[in-house]
């Protein structure tokens, strides 16, 4: 049964952080998620890439590894021994084997938190994903494979049902007809069960891929489409409502600060820049050019008012045109 809203025992919540975006952006991820978590009982893991696979330096700065630490985050590196650099999206499934065991929840750096997480209703027996995506992968091509044909191959390369993991009031061949997520936030109810399957998961489609994803691109997209795979082996699936606080009251993914302000909610705007004005917080952020320019000098709010949130375009690629078009495109 699912938990019910404030009952039960937190999850671990972590994260990946590495030297240069991504330190900031745990920065924020940090202090938004303390104030709007106050009660939590659970650990905060930010975890941090080590090894050779990697030509620059990944180990974060001393002032935002203070930061966290000061604010109960728990650092704890792990190697990269198959992805590093060759693919960064690989740190969140390599980082999943030095997890404690146990409930996890992850979540992309760059999230801001609304609201806590005990308003959300996890059943982690029951391991789920983002639905706030679009038709990225995969691509079909003309006459040839289509997208049953695709997504049946993989389900049959790891001996898994197929159908049961259809949304049948989806029409043939239309993306959303399939599992599909984005890999902004994930849970489920061993982090080091999870992370094994995901890694022999990725590590398999990417080194022994079927012939039927041969015209498909599998950077940046190996982490979704091994993603729903590893959900559905655990009887996972598609989030219920008693999730819609992630993505909605709780957490905001929001990608890149230039998208937050152009698109996201006002509460998102409005917790986003309470989070970030202590001035150990400021003192930290105004040395990343997006957060100096578009949170502390104003430039965010001004970038959003050229759009209306009740009739944004249906493509993120077009809000990222004009965004570039202002010149705000920061990350």
């Amino acid at each position: 049964m699912a938990r019910k809203s404030g009952t039960g025992p937190s999850p671990n919540v972590f994260f990946v952080v590495q030297a240069g975006r991504l330190e900031y952006e745990a920065v924020i991820f940090t202090a938004s998620f303390r104030a709007a978590n106050p009660d939590f009982k659970g650990r905060l893991l930010a975890m941090e890439p080590t090894g050779a696979r990697w030509s620059r330096p990944v180990k974060i700065s001393d002032p935002v590894r203070a930061f966290l630490t000061e604010n109960g985050v728990e650092i704890l590196p792990f190697e990269n021994r198959h992805f590093g650099e060759s693919y960064p999206h690989g740190n969140k499934i390599e980082a999943m084997t030095a997890l404690p065991e146990g409930p996890f929840a992850f979540f992309d750096t760059d999230t801001v938190f609304l609201g806590p997480l005990s308003s959300v209703g996890f059943d982690f027996n029951r391991p789920a994903a983002s639905m706030r995506r679009e038709g990225t992968w995969p691509e079909p091509p003309l006459y040839k494979v289509g997208y049953r044909e695709i997504w049946k191959s993989l389900y049959d390369k790891f001996d898994l049902d197929f159908e049961s993991s259809l949304d049948l009031s989806q029409p043939d061949e239309y993306w959303r007809r399939y599992l599909y997520f984005n890999a902004g936030w994930f849970f489920g109810a061993d982090a080091p069960s999870f992370g094994k399957r995901f890694l022999h998961y990725a590590h398999a489609i990417r080194w022994d891929t079927p012939e039927e994803l041969a015209s498909q691109s599998l950077d940046p997209w190996l982490d979704q489409v091994a993603l729903p795979l590893v959900i559905h082996s655990f009887g996972g699936g598609r989030p219920g409502p008693e999730l819609d606080g992630l993505d909605g009251a709780v957490s905001c993914h929001y990608r890149a600060l230039p998208l937050l302000y152009a698109r996201e909610s006002d509460a998102a705007v409005a917790a986003l820049e309470t989070a970030v004005m202590p001035q150990k917080v400021k003192k930290i952020l105004r040395l990343h050019e997006p957060a100096k320019k578009l949170i502390y000098q104003g430039k965010g709010m001004k970038l959003r008012a050229k759009f209306d949130r009740d009739d944004l375009p249906k493509r993120e690629q077009v809000i990222r045109n004009t965004i570039k078009r202002a010149g705000l495109w920061l990350r």
